[in-house]
């Protein structure tokens, strides 16, 4: 095999994607597929292969004190999910929304966007609102697939709106400031849910649905009696988002804190008391942390291979080689990000693409925290898009009777909607940077 050991690096890089593409599509797990290529491209196209320190590869990427968070946010994500607390938040802004023409598909981004916050999931966000929400707008007459579209994309903010497990990945795998991070997805967060609820009114208004619908009425007090289940989670959150950008604690630390009071509340409020609903949110809270930690330590091990093979370093100087428009190559990484989308979650995404893109998009002369933004859009369109697509196979495995065709073409739109964001963005890249730095000072660069 000495001719892997001398071809060239770009070439090398080249053959290194087709073979990770072809063991991925094998079925192999993701991390043991990473794991699996690495390890065989080490073997036989290093100079001077020492296997020996692949276990302290994939170890010392997960020696790092800021993956705490990350268990500590699934358990609260869990603890929420596991309640009627999706169902309760639905609930509210059904009955204060009802009068509004589409408000319906309006209530469920709303319930999404809010539920994302508290879970940090776009699965579990999809399945707690969608269990309700979809049922609901099919009675009165809305279409499958804007009933479906709308809540497989809502489900989308669960990984930009802060807490969200994606930035503390992206966090860790490019040494930038979790804070930092978090605060750069409010704002962006909050334009995806405009232009969600925008394109759900323009929609119901230019098709009629939902304005003839006979709205329910509900009184002040049925409106008001819902809100004291739903608030404690919501302030929850304005807590560890202060806790976390006051400085009080560590991202770890608030992590932990807000697992704790959003399993207190679910067992108080939701009488969540017997020890077998509790085992069940711990244990599949730690299924789900020890497949994002697999996925990472592998992924610290791809990096390392890609590193070792100098594939890393003639890729990042040939794109600086190339006489090309900074604009040209971001539109370049998009594609590449939104392809890789397709096929692979956005955790390892993450972890393969951030540490070989952040020096190209540095040397162009783009911000690394709106960066994680745009990236961050990306692998929420991937979510909604085949053939991965999670969140259609949720919405598919609630209303098994709606054929997957028609849920995504519902969320085709809102497709258009994240790509319509992250043209707003490029132009205003201020949208992400200007919270960071208002709260937290201006980077050292």
């Amino acid at each position: 095999m000495d001719f892997l050991v001398t071809m060239d690096p770009l070439l090398k890089g080249g053959l290194v994607a087709l073979v990770t593409i072809f063991v991925l599509f094998s079925g192999i797990s993701v991390a043991n597929g990473l794991i699996v290529t690495s390890t065989s491209f080490l073997l036989l196209a290093a100079p001077s292969p020492n296997l020996l320190s692949l276990p302290e590869e994939i170890f010392g990427k997960l020696n790092n004190p800021g993956l705490l968070s990350i268990p500590m946010f699934i358990i609260m994500g869990a603890a929420v999910s596991s309640t009627r607390a999706g169902a309760d938040l639905y609930e509210a802004l059904d009955r204060w929304l009802t009068r509004v023409p589409g408000g319906l598909v309006v209530s469920n981004i709303g319930a999404c966007s809010l539920f994302a916050a508290m879970s940090g999931s776009s699965p579990a966000t999809c399945a707690a609102i969608g269990k309700m929400g979809i049922p609901e707008m099919r009675s009165r007459g809305y279409p499958d697939g804007v009933a479906a579209g709308s809540i497989a994309a809502g489900g989308t903010l669960g990984i930009l709106i802060p807490p969200s497990i994606t930035m503390i990945v992206y966090g860790i795998a490019t040494e930038t400031s979790i804070g930092r991070l978090f605060l750069a997805g409010v704002f962006p967060g909050l334009l995806l849910v405009a232009l969600f609820m925008a394109w759900s009114l323009y929609s119901t208004w230019r098709s009629g649905q939902g304005v003839a619908l006979t709205p329910k009425h509900y009184t002040l007090a049925e409106k008001l009696e819902v809100l004291p289940r739903v608030l404690p989670f919501i302030l929850i959150i304005i807590a560890v988002l202060y806790a976390l950008y006051g400085g009080v604690a560590t991202p770890s630390e608030t992590a932990a804190v807000g697992a704790l009071l959003c399993l207190m509340v679910a067992i108080i409020i939701y009488k969540m008391w017997s020890a077998r609903a509790i085992w069940g949110v711990l244990r599949d809270s730690t299924r789900e942390s020890v497949m994002i930690m697999f996925i990472i330590g592998a992924a610290g091990l791809f990096a390392f291979m890609m590193s070792n093979l100098f594939i890393t370093q003639a890729i990042a100087e040939w794109i600086g080689t190339l006489e090309v428009n900074r604009w040209v190559l971001m539109l370049a990484i998009n594609i590449f990000l939104l392809i890789a989308g397709f096929f692979l979650p956005p955790v390892a995404v993450i972890t393969m693409t951030a540490p070989i893109l952040l020096p190209i998009i540095e040397t162009a002369g783009f911000d690394p925290i709106w960066f994680a933004v745009i990236l961050t859009i990306n692998m929420e369109i991937g979510l909604i898009s085949p053939p991965v697509g999670l969140n259609l196979y949720v919405i598919n495995g609630i209303a098994p009777d709606i054929p997957l065709k028609t849920i995504l073409v519902g969320s085709l739109p809102y497709v258009a909607c994240m790509v319509l964001a992250i043209v707003i963005l490029s132009i205003f890249p201020e949208i992400a940077t200007w919270l960071p730095d208002a709260l937290m000072g201006p980077r050292i660069k």
